[in-house]
């Protein structure tokens, strides 16, 4: 079979090592790809955006199926243009994507449907969100409606830096259309977790839960970013809290797209928390998450092609997705001043002896021969072993034998599940 897979990045990097595992697959094509993923896949110089040339390509090279991995094309309608032109592919169509596309629409699904979430207000009038923040409590969360490469989200401890995070969203325009509305809502607490589902509409599976950690810096600090690395399973996920996540959140958010004519087909990511009222939902994303899927994937002991291609044909319920009872950990290289300034088309050198760790390439591109970085998050070195401490330990040990003068790491991830694990033995 001849696959094709849109994106350019370390997810998109996992997502093509698992499906060269299924040995129908004679060979992979990413679009764009980048210099890591050109180890595994042969790389086509056409943006994940570009859907019409993602179109023209999957004519012209006989693409037997595709995946959509990020989330600008599945809004764009990707799926609903190789569908229209005969090519299978894996993710939902623009109408299924609207649930990341459009907070606004994924928070009034949730009010809706009765899905548990934060309480919410939504304003596309910059003066009246502004007065309405001199009520609101905090700290508050403020969310552009639209894509913004993950970074659309701001926590406001202050009223100061809720009035600056709504300016520099709905008057500087840094997210452009975007942050054109804005959702304000309620500050949860509690732990996080990321569950990635596989449904077609009609049967979902969770995959192994994951942790997150979106600070620049060790100790939870620094700015937000796309994220700093991930551990999984996350230890907060118990077998209570999923069953009541499958209860009140999963199975309502599918059976909530179906009534409104949106089925969604493809990976249905959740972003929870788990407040003392127990958990609802922080986001939810139509596609793979990123660092999560550098961790889920190299649990899953199912083919990820077999799994995708039911997907699409809706016929989840015919096939077995197991994981491993392991532990992954996935240490983020990122260039040195992310997630705002930073140097591009510094060498990179990978170590020769990878047999303990995976090494996903995200940011970094092929110059004269050489790897060179060529955007903020650059690597994700991840480990599996028996158990999560030693996969931590791997991960590590790898990231340090990594060559690049402007790379740093936190030196924590996973940190915070190790005292919970260390807690409930006690």
């Amino acid at each position: 079979m001849k696959i094709m897979v849109v994106g350019g990045g370390g997810r998109e990097h996992a997502i093509i090592k698992k499906l060269r595992e299924n040995p129908k697959v004679e060979k992979i094509y990413a679009l764009p790809g980048n210099g890591g993923i050109a180890n595994d896949a042969e790389c086509v110089n056409i943006g994940a955006k570009d859907i019409k040339g993602i179109c023209d390509f999957a004519k012209k090279a006989e693409i037997d199926f595709a995946v959509v991995a990020p989330d600008d094309p599945l809004v764009l309608g990707a799926i609903d243009e190789l569908e229209k032109i005969g090519v299978p592919a894996f993710g939902p169509n623009s109408r299924a994507a609207i649930i990341e596309g459009s907070k606004v629409f994924s928070k009034n699904l949730m009010k809706k449907y009765n899905i548990p979430t934060a309480q919410y207000e939504v304003f596309d009038d910059f003066e009246k969100a502004l007065a309405y923040l001199d009520t609101a409590k905090m700290p508050c969360v403020i969310k552009a409606d639209g894509l913004a490469l993950g970074k659309g989200v701001f926590i406001a401890e202050t009223l100061t830096e809720a009035k600056d995070a709504l300016n520099t969203i709905m008057q500087d325009k840094i997210f452009g259309d975007s942050g054109n509305r804005v959702v304000i809502e309620e500050f949860l607490t509690g732990p996080e977790v990321s569950v990635l589902t596989f449904t077609d509409g009609k049967t979902l599976v969770p995959m192994i839960s994951s942790m997150d950690h979106k600070r620049a810096h060790d100790n939870d600090t620094g700015l937000n970013t796309g994220g700093m690395g991930a551990i999984a399973p996350n230890p907060y996920y118990t077998t209570e809290i999923a069953r009541e996540c499958m209860e009140k959140i999963f199975i309502p958010t599918i059976n909530a797209m179906n009534a409104e004519n949106r089925t969604f087909k493809g990976c249905l990511y959740f972003g929870l928390m788990i407040t003392p009222d127990g958990p609802k939902v922080i986001e939810y994303n139509c596609r793979f998450g990123d660092p999560e899927t550098q961790v889920v994937l190299p649990l899953l002991e199912s083919d990820l092609l077999d799994i995708m291609i039911a997907v699409s044909e809706g016929r989840l319920s015919d096939v077995d997705v197991k994981f491993s009872n392991k532990s992954a950990c996935c240490v983020v290289i990122a260039t040195s001043g992310y997630p705002t300034g930073y140097e591009i088309g510094w060498e990179i050198r990978l170590p020769e002896d990878k047999k303990d760790a995976f090494i996903y390439v995200a940011g970094a591109k092929r110059e004269d021969g050489k790897l060179v970085n060529s955007g903020g998050r650059v690597l994700g070195v991840t480990a599996v072993a028996d158990d999560l401490e030693t996969a931590i330990k791997k991960s590590y040990a790898m990231a340090e034998k990594v060559y690049f003068k402007r790379g740093y790491y936190r030196k924590d991830i996973g940190r915070k599940a190790m005292a919970v694990l260390e807690k409930n033995k006690g």
